[in-house]
């Protein structure tokens, strides 16, 4: 057990007897600092305790609590669970989302916090609760990882926990309180869009909303007096413009460190995540998915750890988020978003992804059927040169809707930089541009000839590319490119491509590179070609080799056995021809395809 917890939890044996020596009445309401402690071994069926739980508002209310047993390493060896029953208005509500965490009390004597509830309909407010021990054992210097960590990119088997017979009579399974993530900004849209992929994870995706104050990823002013137990807590990963927060309750404050929910948010381990109070509005009484509405209203902290059984933070402290500003303009609309994301490499990406998908329903609300976006993209880093970056999508240029497509291409681009397996990114600021046009602006490349097809060496090739548009007439472009003058006699090819043509080979290439640093990784997106660009090429037959972010055209044969053998130290992966482009050509339409034409030196 941590030592710290540990002490400020039996303090109260020398200072006091507290809630254990009132005689009669309701127990008051706990406050932060030292309170004893009942350990699950202590625990018998019948005992009476009182829960403490937020219903509206702010402040806690108390709850009836009967003890129905101890479930025995329920959650593995030497893991416990209490079984009870709770009664007053949980008995109407039933074991709601957001009551994770709310703390138990026997005989004045902290037990732990509500955790689980029955998964199928129950008439009776049944529920799971944490032995306060376990959570007290969540270390604040713990940096070990959890293997089952909930995110986007790895979703894991909700956990499901069946008593044993005669414990629960009702039967069916206990399952973790979901935790009500709440979305403040956000269209019901994006939440039907993202709701089973939060399913999967037990997260709770509700509209809910946030206060002025939790702009600011600073703690609030009254900080130190913050999450009492029995209050709301929320993890906050988004801040702004746009909110998400995910709500629990408060379960123990010793004055600076809190403990909360009684299982985990994301069970990340390590954390460095903004930690806020809340509000709740109501709680929606429901035998099936019961659950808190809230609000997130000021920062007080930082959460430092989540795991398997609770979340733990700070007061006072302050996690480092990225400032996001995102545009997006329209011929009749311009608006900008201001927001702070939580940094952590399984969550930014996706919160990346989200937030831009969101801020672009205004505008295909408004949109025709056909629409072309163009994202302009700048992230600062600490130390590093910038990554700047820049897409086009449109409708039916894709298996997804265009607003998907520009999202999900802005996010993939974070995912590499957070996988980055030899350190990872401290961004310090995020801007985004997204301008819609409303048409279909596509166009493939359909064919390309030449003038002339001989030419003198150094001398210049001129010819045309035809491109399709989608419904339009045929667009043709004039070209014209001077021969390199030592260029060998004989046939040549010439490449029209659109640009992730020719981006293909160096980003797989990239894939195939374990070793890439975090700069090289920014300086081979740095270097992908537009998707809204034709480029002529000339082709040789002699290999292009890609060493970390570095592309080698036309490296001799002798050249590439040589580092191939293993005598270099850099891995090293090429192709066969190597296409050295001679020209680009701007186009307004988003450009798809290519094509070869040969040409003779003579």
């Amino acid at each position: 057990m941590n030592h710290l917890w540990a002490a400020a939890a039996i303090l109260l044996a020398a200072g006091g007897a507290g809630w254990a020596q009132q005689t009669g009445g309701e127990m008051p309401r706990p406050l932060a600092g030292p309170v004893q402690i009942l350990r699950s071994a202590e625990v018998r069926a019948g005992m009476q305790g009182t829960a403490w739980t937020v219903f509206e508002g702010t402040q806690p209310e108390a709850v009836p609590v009967e003890i129905i047993g101890l479930w025995k390493n329920a959650w593995g060896p030497r893991q416990d669970v209490i079984l009870a029953k709770l009664g007053g208005k949980a008995a109407r509500t039933n074991v709601a989302g957001g009551m994770s965490g709310s703390p138990v009390y026997v005989d004045g004597k902290l037990i732990g916090a509500i955790a689980l509830r029955i998964s199928v309909f129950s008439p009776d407010a049944i529920c799971g609760i944490t032995p306060i021990e376990h959570m007290l054992e969540i270390n604040e210097l713990d940096a070990s990882q959890p293997s089952a960590q909930k995110s986007p990119q790895s979703l894991v088997e909700r956990a499901e926990l069946r008593p044993p017979p005669g414990l629960l009579d009702q039967g069916g399974a206990l399952v973790p309180i979901e935790t009500p993530l709440s979305f403040a900004g956000f269209h019901e849209n994006t939440l039907q869009q993202f709701r089973p992929l939060f399913d999967q994870m037990g997260i709770r995706a509700v509209q809910g909303g946030a206060a002025g104050s939790l702009r600011s990823s600073s703690p609030a002013p009254g900080w130190e007096k913050a999450l009492q137990p029995g209050d709301a807590i929320a993890g906050v990963l988004l801040s702004g413009d746009l909110n998400i927060t995910g709500l629990g309750t408060v379960t123990y404050n010793d004055g600076k460190r809190v403990l909360g929910f009684g299982h985990s948010f994301f069970n990340l381990g390590p954390v460095n995540m903004p930690m806020s109070k809340g509000e709740v509005l109501m709680v929606l009484s429901s035998q099936f998915q019961p659950n808190k509405f809230a609000n997130a209203t000021e920062v007080v902290g930082a959460l430092r750890q989540d795991r398997h059984s609770g979340i733990m933070g700070l007061l006072g402290e302050t996690a480092p988020t990225i400032p996001v500003t995102v545009e997006v303009k329209t011929p009749g609309l311009a608006r900008e978003y201001n927001f702070n994301a939580f940094q952590h490499p399984r969550w930014t990406p996706f919160l990346m992804l989200i937030s831009v998908f969101n801020t672009l329903q205004d505008i295909n609300e408004s949109a025709a059927d056909e629409a072309t976006f163009t994202l302009e993209g700048d992230v600062e880093f600490d130390g590093l040169a910038p990554l700047k970056l820049r897409t086009r999508a449109a409708s039916g240029s894709g298996p997804m809707p265009p607003p998907m497509q520009i999202a999900s291409w802005w996010a993939e681009r974070f995912n590499r930089l957070f996988q980055n397996p030899a350190e990872e990114p401290r961004l310090k600021r995020v801007r985004v541009l997204v301008t819609m046009a409303p048409e279909r602006k596509t166009a493939a490349i359909e064919s390309a000839w030449l003038d002339a097809n001989e030419v003198a060496a150094g001398g210049e090739l001129a010819g045309k590319i035809h491109l399709r548009p989608w419904r339009g007439e045929r667009i043709v472009r004039d070209f014209r490119i001077r021969i390199p003058a030592g260029m060998p006699r004989g046939e040549h090819r010439l490449l029209i491509s659109d640009g992730p043509t020719l981006n293909r080979p160096q980003l797989m290439a990239a894939m195939n590179n374990r070793f890439l640093d975090l700069k090289q990784t920014i300086s081979i997106m740095n270097q992908e070609r537009g998707n809204d660009q034709v480029f002529v090429s000339l082709v040789e037959s002699r290999p292009t080799v890609y060493a970390d972010d570095q592309a080698l055209p036309g490296v001799p044969t002798s050249v590439l056995n040589v580092m191939q053998t293993g005598r270099s130290a850099k891995p090293v992966t090429s192709i066969m021809e190597t296409a050295r482009p001679q020209l680009v050509l701007p186009a307004e339409e988003i450009v798809t395809g290519s094509t070869m034409v040969r040409f003779r030196v003579k």
